[in-house]
């Protein structure tokens, strides 16, 4: 069976886009690697957060949604994703999240791994695991973060889901995509593909008492899986679609191609390419500095660049 290869992305659902910019390159760090538009709203942006090089695997993207309702809790949503840092980093984590007044939940050990729980603005709970598997994944630190290189999020390192019934899920991981059990711990079941190292597992608990949970600012609104290529790709389609999903078209987002399907507890899965890549239409010494649109899009440039609102790289803390 083709297995996918982990994590390629996770996107949110956040408010007022400054906000988000302002957090995620200005606290966390990351670099904003495109600034783009959400291509079924163009009237949105899409904001892609990365390592220097926008890796695969490293990316965290948001859909600045601020009319929307906060998100509701319940299953059938992916409600946490968790971002690797270096072994020891913690400490200033701690310190450097507290300065900026972020709300946190306390210390905690996952799996042998220690790791931070917090909220970003819009309600996004977020973890920072401190992940000594991820320093071997590919990874180029961004020498404009306010965040010194040896602190820097690596990438992503898994994604939490809660499910009604976590046998018709896990059975999905396993049976259509190639995942594998790694672990039990309390009501979290983590299931990893690829060896189940950093970036490539996610954690299930079962919530069968649980209303259905709701997309808002704040939630996780799809949960993207790598695949090499076109090939790769069409042969994971061809084994949801076995199983009982029911996934689109490939669809061309013009930095990878997209399949989309939801497994069977709710949770909005794409499968994404890792090629061309963020550098296929801009230099990438000035990734994310200028609005970019897919080709498709260009005709309709003045419209949109006036439909969105300004936004700035926040300044050196």
């Amino acid at each position: 069976m083709e297995t996918v290869r982990g994590l390629h992305h996770v996107t949110a659902i956040s408010g007022p886009a400054q906000e988000n910019v302002d957090f995620y390159a200005g606290v966390l760090g990351m670099r904003l690697v495109k600034k783009s538009v959400n291509q079924d709203d163009p009237g949105t942006y899409h904001l892609f957060y990365a390592d220097a090089e926008g890796h695969p695997g490293t990316d965290l993207t948001f859909f600045p949604w601020p009319q929307m309702a906060p998100s509701r809790a319940g299953y059938g949503l992916s409600t946490e994703v968790s971002l690797a840092v270096p072994p020891g980093s913690l400490v200033f984590w701690s310190g450097r999240l507290q300065k900026f007044g972020v709300r946190l939940h306390g210390a905690e050990v996952r799996f042998g791994e220690h790791a931070l729980g917090f909220d970003d603005p819009h309600g996004l709970r977020l973890a920072l695991v401190e992940s000594g598997s991820s320093l071997g994944r590919p990874f180029t630190s961004w020498l404009g973060s306010p965040v010194p290189a040896e602190h820097q999020i690596r990438g992503l390192e898994g994604a939490r889901m809660s499910e009604r019934n976590l046998g018709l899920t896990s059975q999905f991981l396993e049976n259509a995509m190639g995942f594998q059990h790694l672990g039990t711990e309390g009501e979290w079941h983590r299931y990893g593909a690829a060896g189940g190292s950093s970036g490539r597992y996610v954690d299930l608990r079962e919530m069968p008492s649980a209303p259905r949970g709701a997309w808002g600012t704040g939630s996780i609104h799809h949960l993207a899986w790598r695949v090499d290529e076109e090939a790769h790709q069409n042969a994971v389609r061809a084994s949801v679609e076995t199983a009982g999903a029911h996934p689109t078209p490939v669809i061309d987002r013009f930095w990878f191609k997209s399949v989309y399907f939801k497994e069977p507890g709710g949770v909005l899965f794409e499968l994404a390419t890792d090629d061309p890549g963020f550098a296929v239409d801009e230099d990438p010494k000035h990734l994310g500095e200028a609005l970019v649109l897919p080709p498709w899009l260009e005709a309709e440039r003045a419209a949109i660049e006036a439909a969105l609102p300004e936004v700035v790289m926040p300044g050196s803390d």
